[in-house]
């Protein structure tokens, strides 16, 4: 059998570009010299570098910072997806994010790649019955980002929240991977019941701003949901909906909405 090459394990091309790109960003504006050290290059990897920005973000007079990054790096040392997943969504949303030009910029400047990966933190630590740490962490970024997601919800890699203000993804839900979608987006529940009664988002779906997907519905892998929309009903694959209560306007105009990011489609 042949061998692996020590070294191969500790490539992260994904890392790796962060940290070329946070040297050449010093050279640039050496004033930010002080913050991008201490967010990327004082770690040796992706994952103590996340634990870090998540603890500054969540830190306040209730936890220190030093207790929130010791309870993301359990996080991160007990479960390799969640680092896999975060480097799923700094490719996404370089890739569909006009305004992203870097690998860093999400990780020193998007709140919503920064709210995500402290979802995916309390994500862990629900399923570990460690439900009021979890909602804490829900708590500190419904305080601190302006998102609300719930721990218990389920979230897939590859998830680009552009502009990320006033999201709120409930209890239930569930977001397949490579879903892209724009502020002001609600995935939540239509009464007071207390089981299954939120959106399941099927794989490369494109949510625009403002859209409200209600109730224990499923959205069609590929399928495109117009800015404003309020959805009651499934939504079939690779189709577009619009409208007050949505309709199905058309097809979806491609294979991966999610990654044209086309929010246009005709009358």
């Amino acid at each position: 059998m042949a061998k692996t090459h020590p070294q191969v394990a500790t490539v992260d091309p994904v890392w790796n570009r962060m940290t070329q790109e946070a040297e050449q960003a010093i050279r640039d504006e050496p004033l930010l010299g002080g913050q991008i050290h201490s967010a990327l290059l004082h770690h040796p990897s992706i994952e103590n570098a996340l634990a870090y920005r998540i603890a500054m973000k969540l830190t306040n007079s209730e936890m220190s910072e030093q207790l929130i990054r010791e309870i993301c790096d359990a996080a991160y040392a007990a479960d390799a997806s969640l680092a896999a997943s975060a480097r799923a969504d700094i490719v996404a949303t370089y890739e569909r994010d006009p305004a992203c030009h870097r690998f860093l910029q999400p990780l020193l400047y998007f709140k919503g790649f920064q709210a995500v990966q402290a979802y995916r933190v309390a994500h862990w630590l629900w399923g570990e019955g460690r439900r009021d740490l979890a909602y804490f962490f829900q708590m500190r970024c419904s305080e601190v980002y302006g998102i609300d997601i719930h721990p218990a919800a389920r979230i897939g890699q590859g998830i680009m929240i552009d502009h990320a203000h006033s999201i709120v993804i409930g209890e239930t839900a569930v977001v397949g991977n490579n879903v892209s979608m724009l502020h002001s987006v609600t995935l939540g529940g239509t009464g007071k019941e207390d089981d299954d009664r939120h959106p399941k988002i099927g794989d490369g779906v494109l949510i625009g701003a403002g859209a409200k997907v209600l109730g224990n519905i499923r959205i069609g892998h590929c399928s495109r949901i117009a800015a404003g929309s309020v959805v009651l009903q499934d939504v079939e694959p690779c189709k577009t909906v619009a409208g007050v209560p949505a309709k199905v306007v058309g097809e979806a105009g491609c294979d991966q909405p999610s990654m044209t990011m086309d929010h246009l489609f005709g009358g």
